[in-house]
């Protein structure tokens, strides 16, 4: 006799969502393998940290620089052709990387574009993945597709740095690049098994008035275009914690081991997070995505008043699991309430406003703590977080967007 699925992941007795999910997994994975294996192979060449600092950077500000172009592209061809073309791309790059470092000892520009390259990929990649998933889920399932990647996402977050750390310690850091671009592939082979319905015939514009109509869909959506600017913001205030934290867990934590120990559990609560979304059904969703991040700054004021190790890493976990909770509701939502003729763009604009401000924060933090001191900088950047979720909330459409859009004629 079959065994029957769980409610919650039924969606995985869907052909297409079991492909698509099968390929997010494995890709998942290996991002997760990125940073470390990256990081490692310039130290490995003698870098220093500056040039780790210098390879990273290329891979993103490539990405932030080609996502508004890749929901363009997205909405013009189809999502699922880009998500293919950006996968055999880093196929490429990074297996030839991988290659290089194998057979050689390659500077650290070409290391440095190589990883430029898989950034700009991605940055296609990832507003194309928000625009197919209506594709393949009916606007029900929306919430459990999300929910099940967001848990793919946060395992890779712990499975990917433990096995590149396993292969750059025991087979050298090209073989992790050559494990992580084969990850590629198999995404790629799985999502060009996807048997998807024909979309809608568009007249495409130039290049510029797609883009602007892509804007003009976003920037007509107030809880839209607020719950994007108060994630940049929130990204801009949370640079403090992986400048500042780190140097406080060296201070007075234990160092390395007991940093590693919150990361650890940082992800812990990502999976949490995402077996809780599983079973959400919010009357109030952006309410409830809002409400979620109340949790998300604790950590900082946890780093701030000198708790233990402990202490923090289980602040840390209740933190992952309202962000991962939030990013899950705020997808689905995006994708029933914008029309999938404009979702990839306008999903491009949301990634693009999440992500820009990051390496602002990690910048600024920095020169914070030396003027303030690293607690004055920790509770500044507490407070900040806990002001702009009040700001957040006092948006109306943000407390009472429905979980679905209003019947045509209607205005939401």
């Amino acid at each position: 006799m079959a065994t029957r699925l769980p409610a919650s992941v039924s969606l995985l007795r869907e052909r297409d969502f079991r492909l698509l999910f099968s390929g997010q997994v494995v890709s998942l994975f290996g991002d997760g393998m990125v940073s470390v294996a990256l990081a490692f192979a310039v130290i490995g060449l003698g870098g220093s940290a500056s040039d780790v600092g210098v390879v990273l950077a290329a891979r993103s500000l490539t990405l932030v620089a080609t996502l508004l172009a890749g929901g363009v592209v997205a909405d013009r061809l189809s999502p699922r052709s880009v998500m293919v073309g950006a996968d055999l791309v880093r196929l490429v790059s990074q297996g030839l990387l991988g290659a290089l470092l194998i057979a050689g000892r390659p500077d650290v520009w070409t290391i440095a574009a190589l990883a430029g390259v898989g950034g700009a990929a991605t940055g296609f990649f990832n507003p194309a993945s928000t625009g197919l998933l209506p594709a393949v889920v009916r606007g029900e399932g929306l919430q459990q597709a999300n929910a099940l990647r967001a848990l793919a996402m946060s395992a890779g977050r712990i499975g990917g740095p433990i096995a590149a750390g396993l292969l750059v310690a025991t087979a050298g850091a090209g073989w992790a690049l050559a494990v992580d671009a084969a990850t590629f592939a198999v995404s790629a082979a799985f999502l060009s098994r996807l048997r998807l319905p024909a979309g809608a015939e568009r007249e495409a514009g130039s290049f510029l008035a797609e883009l602007r109509e892509g804007w003009e869909a976003f920037r007509s959506r107030t809880w839209l275009w607020s719950f994007v600017a108060g994630a940049a913001f929130g990204n801009l205030v949370y640079g403090c914690w992986n400048v500042v934290g780190p140097v406080v867990a060296e201070e007075r934590l234990g160092g390395a081991t007991a940093w590693g120990l919150i990361i650890a559990a940082s992800g812990a609560g990502g999976i949490a997070g995402g077996i809780v979304a599983l079973r959400v059904n919010a009357r109030r969703p952006l309410l409830l995505a809002t409400l979620a991040l109340w949790a998300f700054f604790a950590p900082l004021a946890l780093l701030a008043l000198e708790l233990p190790a402990t202490v923090v890493a289980l602040g840390a976990l209740v933190a992952e699991v309202g962000l991962v909770l939030s990013n899950t509701v705020w997808e689905s939502t995006l994708q029933r309430h914008v029309p999938v003729s404009t979702l990839s763009r306008v999903s491009a604009y949301d990634w693009f406003g999440s992500m820009a401000f990051q390496p602002v924060g990690l910048a600024l933090w920095g020169p914070i703590a030396a003027a303030i001191g690293n607690d004055g900088a920790l509770w500044l950047a507490f407070v900040l977080g806990v002001v702009s979720v009040l700001v957040l909330l006092a948006v109306r459409e943000i407390r009472t967007l429905p979980p679905f859009p209003a019947p045509a004629g209607q205005m939401l």
